[in-house]
């Protein structure tokens, strides 16, 4: 009962101790996942709180939990015309872009770590998503002005390409654990279930969700309730039957977010609320499951994997694939170089160590040190880099006008 009692405690003054150093964190524009991160880090072994944490099970598991959340809310917070002006550019960026993005940083990962190709190829995976959370944060966070396909495309794409790097690395996973087994049609018919499944099973949850939220007669406060049991339902239910539970629980969001009914204001409300929570649960965790000293041996790694993912890999992607929708250099820029990456790149390495992939720790511990990098790096510059590339008119300026949980900080 008395180890019950201390969980208790340290997880309540985990959560205020975040709250408190978010608030102070904005002061000095530091990007708030980040200080959740840190202060993970430094609860952990080697740091104050010297809390071990090691169960990449169960991290896997919250993680699942804490990521369904946060895209549903992602999604639920897409305004329709975002989707308007953006859905085919990031359709492209999210499928085309995740692909290219891997295979370059991979080709990188070959030289720096002396591994096959195959192997790399699974560093680059883990590493092509952007998060959407920081994205969406720090963009309405950064007050510059940017054009409204380039805020819509950056928001859009976030959200979306997700299931496309859970494709690539259940993929790499299953053919490095049997690879005699797995054929490139088995490949073809995992991407299909993956995605069409999704696609579908996140349609009619969309619109079943919908369908309940206008049809039962309960109290209001009740519809947060009800909304989070689906997203449960339908993340884990998808996942089950081999689809993508991430686009599935981001479509249902994205149809129930662009529909009206009397409780929608107490849905999203209740959704950033959810969201916060999940996200400040999500990187202290992670921030306990990582080992700092493991990092210290592979920084140069880390560096130049940052290096090739920051300055080759993303711009590269992002020409290749928005060049054709009529985007300027400067757009395609700015686009690169807000692609922050955050929680999904670490949990993705959760996969191959449960799998045991002999490289899973070394895998964990590099992408931990990139997205460091990547949170610290781009999300202090994000301001600066729109006002060098010329985005500082606020006639321009075209803001989302939906009260955000971000807005508030």
């Amino acid at each position: 009962m008395n180890t019950a009692h201390e969980l208790i405690f340290v997880a309540g003054a985990l959560g205020l101790i975040s709250i408190l150093a978010g608030v102070i964190g904005t002061k000095f524009n530091a990007p708030l996942l980040l200080v959740f991160l840190i202060l993970g880090m430094l609860a952990g072994e080697d740091g104050f709180g010297r809390i071990q944490f090691t169960d990449f099970g169960a991290a896997y598991l919250i993680g699942s939990i804490a990521l369904a959340v946060i895209l549903f809310e992602g999604g639920l917070k897409t305004e329709r015309r975002m989707i308007q002006i953006a859905l085919w550019p990031s359709l492209a960026v999210a499928t085309i872009g995740v692909a290219l993005t891997t295979i370059i940083v991979g080709l990188a990962a070959v030289w720096v770590f002396k591994i096959t190709f195959t192997e790399a190829l699974l560093i680059g995976a883990v590493l092509a998503p952007t998060d959407a959370a920081a994205v969406n944060t720090l963009l309405r966070n950064a007050a510059v002005a940017v054009p409204e396909r380039v805020n819509a495309t950056l928001e859009v794409e976030s959200g979306l390409n997700d299931p496309m790097s859970v494709f690539l690395t259940v993929f790499l996973v299953q053919f490095f654990v049997s690879p005699q087994d797995f054929t490139a049609w088995q490949g073809a018919l995992l991407f299909v279930e993956e995605m069409l499944g999704g696609g579908v099973v996140g349609l009619v949850a969309g619109y079943g969700l919908l369908f309940l939220v206008r049809k039962l007669r309960l109290p209001i406060s009740m519809h947060p309730v009800l909304t989070l049991a689906s997203i449960l339902v339908v993340f884990g239910g998808a996942q089950s039957v081999g689809a993508s539970g991430f686009l599935a629980v981001y479509l249902m969001g994205l149809i129930v977010g662009t529909s009206r009914f009397e409780s929608h204001d107490a849905v999203v409300y209740a959704a950033e609320a959810f969201a916060w929570l999940a996200q400040i649960t999500l990187f202290l965790m992670l921030g306990l499951l990582v080992t700092p000293h493991d990092l210290v041996p592979l920084a140069w790694k880390v560096l130049v994997i940052t290096a090739v993912l920051l300055l080759l890999a993303r711009p590269a992607a992002m020409f290749a694939c928005l060049t054709l929708f009529g985007f300027t250099a400067r757009e395609m820029t700015f686009i690169s170089w807000v692609g922050l990456r955050g929680a999904v790149p670490i949990y993705l390495t959760i996969v191959p160590v449960l799998a045991g992939f002999y490289h899973g720790t070394v895998l964990f511990a590099v992408t931990f040190g990139v997205v460091i990098v990547s949170l610290t790096l781009q999300g202090w510059t994000i301001s600066l880099a729109a006002r060098f590339l010329g985005f500082s008119s606020p006639t321009s300026l075209s803001r989302r006008t939906v009260p955000s949980a971000e807005d508030e900080h």
